[in-house]
């Protein structure tokens, strides 16, 4: 498995990010007080969707095939259709816009824990090694939402081994996690998250580098008011 697929949803399109590092992948979670909720993975290649048009028209870049419409929305209906099959898991659903370059999965789940296979699932799908380990857990007697992030340096020893031209689509990545509650947010762990006005969503972004180099930490313990 290699880094080159960090971008989950449209691994067919690593050729066209070989001409831009303009791309964001974003986690949003939301959780009721029961430990049920929804979840989305989105990756937003909208900054770069002239270039990205561009390069659907050709057969290859860089040495690298690019992928017909077709293949990619194939790629995410079978993730869709093997997702389904996750215990816990219901109503997964992808989005696909090829006009923005903006593709999304989402689902429900009726324990936060489900997040933890489902996220294995679709990396493991998508053929990605990623720059941590995370795992998710929420106590509803405590109101206690936790995500425990583990740095994994062979991302880095992987990354590495990219040619400079391959590096440089991570450049100016950004990962950017969301995560939303129906009652207020009292204190939370992570000094880099920011709490929402609201009080009830806490977000966390960080340069995707800084992740693959280990510099940024996305663990979180967040106490919701009883």
């Amino acid at each position: 498995m290699s880094i080159k697929r960090v971008f989950f949803l449209f691994p067919l399109l690593l050729s066209g990010l070989l001409c831009t590092s303009c791309f964001q992948l974003i986690e949003e979670v939301s959780v009721k007080q029961d430990g049920s909720g929804t979840a989305v993975l989105t990756a937003n290649l909208s900054q770069s969707k002239s270039k990205l048009a561009a390069v659907m028209l050709l057969d290859s870049v860089n040495g690298y095939p690019v992928p017909s419409k077709a293949d990619i929305r194939r790629e995410l209906e079978q993730l869709v259709g093997e997702l389904q099959q996750t215990d816990g898991i219901s109503n997964v659903t992808y989005t696909l816009d090829f006009n923005t370059f903006i593709a999304s999965i989402s689902w429900s789940f009726a324990r936060v824990e489900d997040l933890n296979t489902i996220t294995d699932r679709v990396f493991e799908k998508m053929k990605v090694t990623t720059a941590n380990h995370a795992s998710y857990a929420y106590l509803p007697a405590t109101k206690t939402f936790s995500r425990t992030y583990v740095y994994e340096p062979t991302a880095k020893k992987e990354f590495d081994k990219l040619k400079a031209a391959d590096q440089a689509v991570f450049e100016n990545a950004i990962y950017t996690s969301i995560y939303r509650f129906d009652i207020p947010v009292v204190s939370n762990s992570n000094p880099i998250a920011k709490v929402s006005a609201s009080k009830k969503a806490v977000m966390l972004q960080s340069p995707l580098m800084d992740l693959i180099n280990g510099r940024k930490n996305l663990s979180n313990r967040i106490k919701l008011a009883n």
